[in-house]
Order: C-alpha cells, then sequence, then structure tokens
C-alpha cells in the first residue's frame, strides 16, 4: 500500500476530531477502530478492554469510535485499516513468521502506530522477554528505548507524568521511534487490566498500588496513545488547543 493511500485513511479519523457531537454518524470506515492482533499465544487476555477504551474515547474526546476492536493476523490483507494496532500477551509471545513481520514492519514504515501492552507484567520472563525479541527483529535499527517525560505522548491530550495499570512493574514507558515518530510504545504495566470492565459495570481487577488513581492513569495514557496515533504531534497546532484545554481537566 502507498504511503499517500495510508494517510488519505488516517485523515477519515482526524476529521471526527472537527466535528460536534450532535454531527450525523459517521460511515464506519471514518470510526476509529483498533485492530488487535492475535498471534500464537495469549493474545487476548483482557476481552473487554478495548473495548472500554473505545468508549471512554468517544466519551472524552470528539474522536467517534468503532464500539470494539477488530481481531487481525499480521499477514492477512487489511492491516492498513488499522492505524492504532494494540498487541497484549499472557505469557511467552511465539515468534512471528517472516511474512507476518515484513507486512507489520511495513504497517509501520507508513505511518502506523502499534501499543504492546505486558498482561502478565513479566520483568525479563514471559511476554517481556519474548516481546522484547520480537520488537529487536521487528525494527533491527530502532532499539527499545525508554521514553522521555516531555514526549508529546504524555501530553497528546492529558497532561500525564505518572504511570497506570494494573500493576506498576515498571515507571515508564518505552518506545521505538521511525523517522522522528513513535511507532511502537510498551507498557509492562498491563494497561488492559486496568481498563477491563464487566458487563455489570464492575471493574474486572484491582489495581496495585495505586488504587482507581492508577486505573484513571491508565486511562489516560490509552487516551493520549490513540489521540497520538492519529495524530502523531498535532497538540501544537493551535487549530485543536481550545478544544484540548477545555477537554483535559
Amino acid at each position: 500500500m502507498r504511503r499517500r493511500d495510508f494517510l488519505e485513511l488516517t485523515s477519515a479519523a482526524l476529521a471526527a476530531l472537527a466535528l460536534p457531537r450532535t454531527a450525523a454518524a459517521l460511515p464506519e470506515t471514518s470510526l476509529l477502530t483498533v485492530g488487535q492482533l492475535q498471534h500464537g499465544g495469549r493474545w487476548n487476555p483482557r476481552p473487554t478492554a478495548l473495548r472500554r477504551l473505545l468508549w471512554e474515547l468517544s466519551q472524552r474526546t470528539s474522536i467517534e469510535t468503532a464500539p470494539d476492536a477488530v481481531a487481525v493476523r499480521a499477514g492477512r490483507p487489511g492491516l492498513h485499516r488499522f492505524p492504532f494496532l494494540y498487541l497484549a500477551g499472557d505469557g511467552p509471545l511465539p515468534a512471528f513468521g517472516e511474512a507476518e513481520r515484513s507486512a507489520l514492519r511495513r504497517h509501520l514504515q507508513y505511518g502506523g502506530f502499534l501499543l504492546v501492552d505486558s498482561a502478565d507484567a513479566s520483568d525479563g520472563s514471559g511476554f517481556d522477554q519474548s516481546v522484547r525479541r520480537e520488537l529487536s527483529v521487528l525494527l533491527p535499527g530502532s532499539p527499545l528505548l525508554r521514553i522521555a517525560r516531555e514526549h508529546v505522548l504524555y501530553k497528546s491530550f492529558y497532561l500525564v507524568d505518572h504511570q497506570g495499570g494494573r500493576t506498576l512493574t515498571k515507571p515508564w514507558l518505552e518506545g521505538q521511534v521511525l523517522g522522528g515518530r513513535l511507532a511502537v510504545v510498551y507498557s509492562q504495566n498491563d494497561l488492559g487490566g486496568a481498563w477491563a470492565r464487566g458487563p455489570l459495570g464492575d471493574w474486572e481487577y484491582e489495581c496495585s498500588p495505586g488504587g482507581e488513581a492508577q486505573r484513571e492513569t491508565a486511562m489516560r495514557i490509552g487516551v493520549n496513545a490513540a489521540m497520538y496515533a492519529l495524530c502523531t504531534d498535532y497538540k501544537d497546532d493551535s487549530v485543536h488547543l481550545p478544544f484540548i484545554m477545555k477537554r483535559r481537566a
């Protein structure tokens, strides 16, 4: 797929940012839909997490969202329809095939964004060990490094100065950069565990050690990640500043 085509697709999602809540329903192709990557391990450890994040996005921002994420395979056609991809796991991540790596690498090089989330909150073993291996092969020229506190990711919608998730395994996020932008963001803190909410409205997991404040931070990180996936450094665009300042509080 040509970069121009990819950017045109992303522009459809960006158009939602300027629409008021009373606008007519958008075509389905204009809604933000998160593509959740399937793999040979436990790829969907928090089945309700992305549904909740998308709902929160629709309530907190002017982004129009699909009702739920869509499961996708990296090596199959249609990956370009998802500018925001999510990769989660509980336990070791089996190696991707070369065709899957090639398709995912191309997707990221053409502007795609990947949020990686360790549901087992591992550090040096389990999902953490294997996903680091895969990311180093996926983007060998871009090492996984700690994201600086000053990065626009932490202020793309909310001002975030600490971490959230079901756990606090690491007090930072890591990322891989392509062409000056974050293409991959990695959390070891189980963001999905903090997002997951049952059908009766109860949160499925406690957040420790920070409780509900830690959950809210995880939600804000998810919102910021979605905004960054669609707009990268758009926060510097004064057109959006009044809306950001109104909704950030």
